[in-house]
């Protein structure tokens, strides 16, 4: 009977094919004695799907396994032998052509988790000691499902739920657009990191909720999924490893390697300070910091050299490699990303990740000011995207029309998540915004004096400390006069006609058909050549921050006696309001991603722009603008005086 999945107004359907493909399974385990200095095993064909290694179940031969340290190939029998270490995540590579076995929430299990106890209590329960290590670890394997060189992976960043109503968001929303994307049981999900907003207690529910998808996700490890009570780096994952797997680990589909390595060091320390890293002096309450370790970078270097030189590489990572809305930050940018870098060097490879709650697809050869002076990268060597988020602004925006806050991310873009098709090594990136029909990709605007000075007064007020400025903003969306309204004025003191492109590159090109017949072309606001980012009123999204700077949802309030449904909570519980409508946390003041041209005056009357943007891969995108250009502005409200 097929599986009826009903949460709230959203229904999820799994239809019967992709059903048919489940393989829910789990590692051998086989406990004798009081453990050894060695642990090995089988990596077998499961051919009665059972998880249990019989002697008719042939091995497979060359599977990668890991220590977490060490690496073997599997022989013809499929047998392996590798050191025990004290704390180690036994891993093996899901090689290509095959399928590791998932649980129910499609979390795919290819793991045996061994560490002693840590000697003391997590929150979220960490850990529990497992004992002598085991005489052997079988790890079972399957073909049916398994991808060709043709398959789709959707990557969702930070859907950081803080609360099981925020939950519920993330299901009505991205979840459901991936659910309806249809992936097949040889597609997967990443999930970048972030899964939850520090209640770890939530990550079991959300990883049913993001399992709606039907394909195995893979999860990546980001730094709200922390045992924020953990004493050391070493055990700060210990609830994350219980609940749902390692933090470091890789998986083959068709022609690609993808590998998800956790570079959140929490607490940071001493190693981070000689970074720079001041937050992380001792003394100071405990902070994490960006950076992969020594050790992860020999794990990936084993593993490279293991790896033909053909696959491509896609890294995953929670905290970007290199952004650049945080191109000034230590914290929030890679330290050893050099190192990373070297040990890349000439291979075809992608860079994904999330953090920063904004979308960015950086070109092979761009940087921006603040990357060599923070982590020591100069221009790339090979794209870099940082995938967007799910919760956008932290879920603080207006409500759509399915019952979702908007939360336009801080550059600019809807939440979303990011579509990747391969096709053999090569790939197609596409960005879907929430609840949008897959055709649309970009926001078009138009930059006016009365847009610049409505998003001035307000940034002035909101940069103003809280306590002595005026409790009401000095302007609201109803203070904005119609900005595609235009009057000769307008035109004198400049009008920009403006794309928000949301995974626009360096390759993307834009441009406008003007009424007289005119091409317009329009030019990225940022060159990405080292310049410092470009912020103000002249370089905002005038569509996005229409939206962020006045959130209504702020002040709804009623007479309910609960008073945690009054105003917006969000992040660990904190209310805003009920206030007068204000400005989101963040807001599109900059951004890598958005096009402009001088709109040149145009004849009075009514006038359609088509405004298009084509990406790199030849996909268009094109919407458009309807403006009206007339001698004077008529009056805007009711004309009480015709009815005198």
């Amino acid at each position: 009977m097929r599986t009826l999945l009903l949460l709230s107004t959203t229904l999820f359907l799994l239809v019967s094919p992709l059903r048919a493909q489940e393989y829910v399974a789990e590692p051998e385990v086989i406990r004798s004695g009081d453990g050894g200095d060695t642990i090995t095993g089988v990596v077998f064909e499961d051919r009665k799907r059972t998880g249990t290694y019989d002697k008719e179940d042939p091995g497979v031969e060359g599977v990668l396994v890991s220590n977490g340290r060490d690496w073997a190939r599997t022989g013809p029998d499929g047998r392996y032998n590798l050191p025990v270490r004290d704390d180690m995540d036994l891993t093996i590579v899901q090689p290509s052509g095959w399928r590791v076995p998932t649980d129910e929430r499609f979390a795919p299990q290819f793991f045996y988790v061994h560490k002693p106890g840590i000697g003391y209590d997590l929150r979220f329960g960490g850990l529990p000691d497992t004992g002598p290590a085991p005489a052997r670890v079988n790890f079972p394997l399957i073909r049916d499902g398994a991808a060709d060189e043709d398959f789709s992976c959707a990557v969702m960043g930070d859907p950081q739920a803080y609360s099981n109503e925020q939950i519920g968001f993330l299901r009505d929303g991205v979840v459901s657009d991936i659910v309806e994307a249809d992936l097949g049981s040889g597609d997967c999900l990443i999930l970048m990191g972030d899964v939850v907003g520090d209640d770890l207690g939530l990550l079991d529910r959300a990883l049913e909720v993001t399992g709606a998808a039907g394909v195995p996700q893979w999860p990546v490890f980001g730094n709200h999924d922390i045992d924020f009570d953990a004493q050391s780096n070493d055990d700060k994952a210990d609830t994350w490893r219980r609940v749902v797997g390692p933090t470091s680990y890789a998986f083959e589909k068709g022609n690609v390697l993808f590998v998800n390595l956790d570079n959140v060091v929490y607490p940071c320390g001493e190693v981070d300070v000689a970074l720079g890293r001041s937050h992380c002096k001792s003394g100071r309450e405990p902070s994490y910091n960006g950076r992969l370790t020594d050790a992860q970078l020999d794990w990936l270097g084993g593993l490279l050299s293991r790896v033909p030189d053909d696959r491509r590489i896609v890294i995953s990572t929670h905290v970007p490699l290199v952004s650049f809305v945080d191109a000034s930050s230590g914290k929030h940018q890679t330290d050893g990303v050099s190192r990373l870098y070297d040990m890349l060097e000439g291979r075809d490879a992608l860079s994904l990740s999330g953090h920063t709650h904004t979308l960015e697809n950086h070109a092979p050869g761009q940087h921006y000011e603040g990357w060599s002076e923070t982590v020591g990268a100069g221009p790339l060597p090979f794209r870099h995207i940082i995938v967007g988020a799910a919760s956008g602004a932290w879920f603080q925006g207006d409500f759509n029309t399915f019952g979702v806050p908007e939360a336009l991310q801080r550059l600019g873009a809807p939440p979303g998540y990011l579509h990747l098709s391969f096709d053999g090594a090569r790939y197609e990136e596409t960005y879907r915004g929430m609840r949008m029909a897959p055709d649309r990709g970009q926001w078009v605007g138009l930059n006016t004096p009365a847009f610049r000075d409505w998003f001035t007064a307000i940034m002035e007020w909101r940069d103003q400390p809280a306590a002595e400025r005026d409790a009401v903003p000095p302007r609201s969306i109803n203070d904005l006069s119609d900005t595609r309204l235009l009057v000769p004025e307008d035109f004198s003191r400049g009008v920009w006609l403006t794309a928000n492109v949301w995974a626009g590159s360096a390759e993307t090109t834009v441009q406008a058909e003007l009424p007289t017949g005119d091409t317009l072309t329009l030019k990225r606001t940022q060159e990405r050549n080292g310049e410092r980012q470009r912020v103000g009123a002249q370089w905002a999204d005038p569509f996005a921050t229409a939206r962020q700077l006045s959130v209504a949802r702020k002040a709804y309030e009623s007479q309910s006696s609960d008073e945690r449904a009054q105003g917006i909570q969000v992040f660990r519980g904190e209310s805003i309001g009920p206030t007068p409508p204000g400005p989101q946390i963040h807001v599109a003041t900059r951004s890598m991603h958005l096009w402009r041209a001088k709109l040149p005056e145009l004849p009075q009357g009514g006038h359609v722009i088509p405004v298009t943007s084509t990406n790199r891969h030849g996909r268009t995108y094109t919407n458009k603008i309807t403006i009206e250009v007339r001698a004077q502005r008529p009056p805007r409200y009711w004309r009480d005086d015709v009815w005198e």
